[in-house]
């Protein structure tokens, strides 16, 4: 009888310690998530702003009367898709993440193609408005980079979590996913084409 009652303490013990196991990995991994999440809000916040200033960029632009209304429109397009183009931030798959990643990247060159327009316009390089909206879109486009590199850290460790035995076991019974990253474009791997001719 005494056995028995033994038996029973053990196995009580046993089953509170296994159950406040589980509840303290599954915060744990809910937090990892969160912040991960919550990082992922900070990424597109910066896109949003470099999609703000691109728009006042590209008013101040349309003053310059004779500017090239073709460029001017790749901006306005590849701002249109790149702004509407959306992530549920607690289920970011890796084909999401590329959709996302090919329309920013798609702004990003029609905003080049408009910056590198823009050096045969000298008024337009002079005006004081066009200078500091260029230059808060470089800041921005290196917040963009931290923010992207602080999401693929957090990303990255709650993805090793969940991985990792016997965390595994808690994350596959409560459909914890692993979150896609954040990868360079195709063919940034390799050194850019430079040529320098001199006529």
């Amino acid at each position: 009888m005494k056995k028995g009652i033994i038996a029973i303490i053990v196995l009580g013990i046993l089953g509170v310690i296994v159950v406040g196991w589980y509840v303290r990995t599954n915060n744990n991994l809910i937090n990892m998530k969160g912040q991960a999440t919550k990082q992922w809000a900070n990424v597109e916040s910066s896109y949003q702003r470099r999609s703000d200033l691109i728009g006042n960029l590209v008013k101040t632009v349309q003053g310059a009367a004779d500017f090239e209304r073709e460029t001017l429109s790749d901006v306005i397009e590849a701002r249109a898709k790149a702004t509407s183009t959306n992530i549920d931030a607690n289920n970011i798959t890796p084909e999401q993440l590329a959709e996302f990643q090919q329309a920013q990247s798609g702004l990003s060159s029609a905003l080049s193609r408009l910056l590198v327009t823009v050096e045969r316009y000298p008024d337009l390089k002079a005006n004081q408005n066009f200078l500091e909206l260029q230059s808060q879109l470089e800041g921005t486009e290196n917040r963009i980079n931290v923010e992207r590199n602080r999401f693929n850290d957090l990303a990255g460790e709650y993805n090793i979590k969940i991985q990792q035995i016997p965390t595994n076991i808690v994350a596959s019974i409560g459909n914890f996913d692993p979150m896609a990253l954040f990868a360079s474009d195709a063919g940034s791997e390799n050194a850019p084409d430079v040529n320098f001719e001199f006529n």
